[in-house]
């Protein structure tokens, strides 16, 4: 055959011949033919339409059959119900094709369509939706819709008519109401003897012939598991013997004449407890640490702290004798260890432990615990004193020794024996003042004297011989001494130092050495204190002494400041109330007289002098100071009104009269014409203050008191028209006077006109923002009219732009319910850690749940914050009158006088009312905490 020529082939082959496959080519793929393979390719066949980034995939995990069934049939559905002659068959026709990113994009911009097509009838969709619901349930009504009317009818069903409505009965049937319980009886005693005579039953029947084939005795179908006596057994004589048995037992612990028991039952118990290990931890633990210290010991014979720590796990564990020979035996191997013989001595009984002390001295003689050990096991004093005396023999320049030797002796033998211990210790600061103490003064002298030569660097040598220089009556001697110290210390190279200085004049202060402490302040107040710092530092150190109860030197620091600056208004009233709160009234006034030579511009001090001697019934030389100091201070305020204070008081009530009128010529200031309205208004000349107040209005319309008083005066003549005209012009005139807006709100509220009040309150509001107290009169006007929704709504807006008031937090907690008190409480607390008002709300609420001692606490807790409160004060004293003692009571009293409360809502109102005006605070607080209410 010829062969074509090259030209002719290469003319008829394919482009595509000899060229790899595309990836993912299946051969036949458009004419339906679906792949196969063989067992060279790896994986199952692939699918026509499965089209696979890799030509030989790892093969996919193959399905069960019925698995693989549900799958083809959840692909493809064919079904003539699933077919549709505009869109074919359901479902996907692209199901089987990649996801890719433009399919993403077209779904996105899909639902975006549906979605705003969804939105444009959906609320009339929504709408039909509603009216369908209703319309059903309208038709189908639930079973509570049904019977709400006659719930609501309960409401006038009477307590007998509940009364008589029927029981619901029972509906179970008698034996299940009454389930019998399983019983028991007990068998009889011949029962058991049958059987355990041998005679039993089985399952097989005689008859049939079957229990032949078994031998008697060879197997277990005859008898129980018990062995079968060969005799007959008695089980009454069982229960005898039983009996005979427990009387032997009791006869052995009872008295044979009178049946009393003869077992000591607290011996018995202490047996009990004595087999009790008092070590509570793991067994385990204790033979580990055993085991490791035994190793210690046997590593390290002479280390003692390894024999004290095993002695101590065996006494921890109860084993004290075995502890006691551990530690001997140490004490056999450390002979010269002071802590092995001291732990020896502890854990034997006093006796053995003398002996072991005894033996411990021999070998240590120079240890001075075991000697001061030796001392105490010796329960004589005539042994103790031999003991010390011993050991000072041993080691005779123990301080310790020679003190503790000391103490026991007789002041004479004590004497000297400290003459022999100043020999030995030279150095002993205490040694040479005990003996000074105990010689005569002569003695003494030349003993401080020797001490000083011995110790020149000790400052309580120097201040010791003061104070004996002051005791025998040589005042003039103390200042030498002090001035010597201080040149001699500093000469030997003793720092100075003011506070250690200050200590020893308290402490000579608290000996009684009155003079040497003030010579002690005076020479060392001005010491390393800088000249601009010297007020300023000498007022610290007097406080702080006074807080030490050393009130001599804070009284000498005080003197020693007044003399190096004598002009300084502000150090003459602190020494004035140092010398009030710690001195008596003689040094009060001594000092004022003083204070006002040197500060005659000064009214506090003036006014200071006239009340000390007006609360002495000294009457005419309080008038005498205040006439001084109308010579000093012509037309001052302040002294006016203490003069018509202390004559109105006195009951001279023209002397008061002229002395205002006086005052209104020479100074018309808004106090003097107030003062003189309210002393007309006291005396009830009503008519003559009301004209007063006119005549003070029109020089001073902006002063709100003079519109308060004119105001509460016509109220009280029942001109309420005059009144509110009165408060209204006030209001133009002072806007921002809180009680003038109160006023007029309380005055509406009377009136019946509620919604003015509110009206005049939210003026005052918006005239004063974030003022708590017309918060709290609108709250509480709410509330007295019943609105408890309102007044909390105005609660929750007040303490939003009040968050820190604490008179708010305090009604916002007795405004809530019982049960959320106690919260509301904890929140006032973390605003208003410190306000009065807060911690008396807290008190009363501990006060209303009865706990006393908690409530007592609270009071004593805010009363020590603010003692000005009167509201505190009448609150505590109502409670002392319900629950405390007389003790309690007066106690209460007498801290509410010398503090002077002012303030209060309800102390306000008994203290400022016009009838109560010369009203002490002790009677104020009785009626104060009359007219109080038990909090609930």
């Amino acid at each position: 055959m010829a062969v074509p020529p090259a030209a002719l082939v290469n003319r008829n082959k394919k482009h595509f011949m000899g060229v790899p496959a595309p990836l993912g080519y299946v051969a036949g793929v458009g004419r339906g033919a679906t792949g196969f393979t063989t067992r060279s390719d790896i994986g199952p066949a692939r699918d026509a339409n499965d089209v696979s980034d890799d030509r030989h995939a790892p093969p996919s995990k193959r399905k069960k059959g019925h698995q693989k069934e549900e799958d083809e049939d959840d692909d493809e559905d064919l079904n003539d119900s699933n077919y549709d002659e505009f869109s074919g068959y359901g479902g996907s026709l692209f199901s089987k094709d990649p996801y890719d990113k433009d399919d993403e994009e077209a779904d996105a911009i899909y639902e975006a369509i549906d979605k705003r097509m969804d939105e444009k009838r959906k609320e009339y969709r929504e709408k039909r939706l509603k009216e369908e619901l209703e319309r059903y349930r309208q038709e189908r009504p639930k079973i509570q819709q049904q019977f709400s009317d006659l719930k609501r009818g309960l409401v006038t069903v009477t307590e007998d008519e509940w009364r008589s409505v029927p029981e619901v009965g029972d509906a179970r049937n008698r034996k299940m109401r009454n389930p019998r319980t399983e019983k028991f009886t007990p068998l009889p005693d011949s029962v058991l003897a049958r059987n355990l005579g041998g005679e039993s039953s089985n399952s097989i029947d005689p008859k049939s012939g079957i229990a032949t084939a078994f031998p008697a005795g060879s197997s277990g179908f005859a008898t129980p598991g018990m062995l079968t006596p060969t005799g007959d057994l008695d089980l009454c004589k069982i229960g005898q013997a039983r009996n005979t048995l427990m009387n032997v037992k009791l006869s052995q612990v009872s008295d044979s004449v009178e049946g009393q028991t003869v077992v000591d039952p607290k011996g018995y118990l202490t047996d009990l407890q004595s087999m009790i290990p008092t070590y509570g931890g793991d067994i385990n633990d204790i033979k580990k640490a055993r085991l490791l210290l035994k190793s210690v010991r046997e590593t390290n014979p002479n280390h003692p702290p390894a024999w004290i720590a095993s002695a101590r796990l065996e006494e921890v564990t109860g084993k004290v004798q075995a502890a006691r020979n551990l530690i001997m035996k140490g004490c056999e191997v450390n002979p010269k260890s002071e802590d092995l013989w001291l732990e020896a001595a502890r854990l034997q009984p006093p006796d053995t432990a003398r002996a072991v002390i005894a033996q411990a001295v021999r070998h240590i003689p120079t240890s001075v615990r075991i000697w001061i050990k030796a001392a105490d096991l010796e329960s004589e004093l005539k042994a103790k004193r031999k003991v010390y005396r011993k050991a000072l023999e041993h080691i005779p320049n123990s301080v310790r020794l020679w003190k503790a030797g000391v103490e026991l002796e007789d002041p004479e033998d004590a004497r000297i024996l400290l003459s022999r211990a100043v020999e030995c210790c030279p150095t002993s600061v205490d040694l040479w003042l005990a003996l000074a103490r105990l010689e005569t003064y002569e003695n003494a002298r030349k003993v401080l004297n020797k001490a000083r030569e011995n110790i020149p660097t000790d400052r309580q040598i120097w201040t010791t011989a003061a104070k004996l220089e002051e005791a025998n009556g040589n005042n003039h001697m103390v200042e030498k001494i002090i001035e010597r110290a201080i040149s001699s210390l500093s000469s030997n190279g003793v720092e100075i130092n003011r506070d250690h200085w200050i200590k020893e004049a308290i402490e000579a202060e608290k000996s009684g050495s009155v003079h040497c402490c003030q010579i002690l302040v005076r020479t060392i107040i001005g010491h390393g204190v800088e000249e601009e710092d010297r007020k300023h530092t000498w007022m610290e150190d007097a406080e702080s002494c006074a807080q030490q109860g050393a009130f001599e030197c804070a009284r000498a620091i005080y003197a020693h400041a007044l003399a190096t600056f004598p002009s300084k208004k502000s150090i003459w009233l602190r020494a004035a109330y140092f010398e009030k709160n710690h001195g008596t009234r003689d040094t009060l006034e001594a000092l004022l007289q003083r204070a006002v030579a040197h500060c005659p511009k000064s009214e506090v001090l003036w006014l200071m002098g006239a009340k000390s001697k007006w609360m002495a019934g000294d009457v005419p030389a309080a008038r005498g100071i205040l006439s001084l100091a109308f010579q000093a201070n012509p037309n001052s305020e302040e002294i006016w009104l203490a003069a018509v204070k202390l004559e109105s008081e006195n009951s001279e009530y023209e002397r008061a009269r002229r002395l205002l009128a006086k005052a209104r010529a020479s100074a018309p200031t808004p106090r003097v014409m107030m003062k003189s309205a309210k002393l007309e208004w006291a005396l009830d000349n009503l008519d003559q203050a009301l004209r007063l107040l006119e005549e003070a209005i029109k020089v001073f319309p902006d002063f709100a008191k003079l519109w308060l008083m004119k105001g509460q005066i016509e109220e009280q003549q029942g001109n309420l028209e005059k009144a509110w005209d009165t408060y209204n012009t006030g209001i133009k005139k002072c806007p921002y006077s809180v009680p003038m807006w109160k006023l007029l709100a309380a005055l509406e509220e009377r009136r019946g006109l509620l919604t003015k009040a509110r009206s005049v309150l939210e003026k005052g509001r918006l005239r004063n923002p974030q003022c708590d107290v017309l918060w709290l009169e609108q709250i509480r006007i709410e509330n007295r009219a019943g609105l408890r929704d309102i007044a909390n709504t105005l609660m929750a807006r007040a303490l939003q732009e009040c968050p820190n008031s604490g008179i708010l937090w305090a009604e916002a907690i007795f405004l809530e319910q019982r049960p959320q008190r106690k919260t509301k409480s904890v929140d006032a607390l973390k605003r208003c850690e410190h306000d009065p008002h807060v911690l008396l709300a807290v008190s009363k609420l501990f006060w209303s749940e009865r706990m006393i001692q908690k409530c007592r606490e609270w009071f004593n807790k805010t009363v020590k914050i603010e003692p000005d409160l009167g509201d505190a004060w009448a609150n505590y004293y109502k409670f002392e009158l319900l629950h405390g003692t007389e003790e309690q009571q007066e106690e209460v009293k007498k801290r509410c006088v010398s503090a002077e409360p002012h303030h209060g809502e309800h102390w306000c109102k008994v203290s400022k009312d016009i009838r109560n005006w010369r009203l002490g605070t002790d009677h104020i607080l009785v009626m104060v905490a009359k007219d109080l209410a038990i909090p609930i």
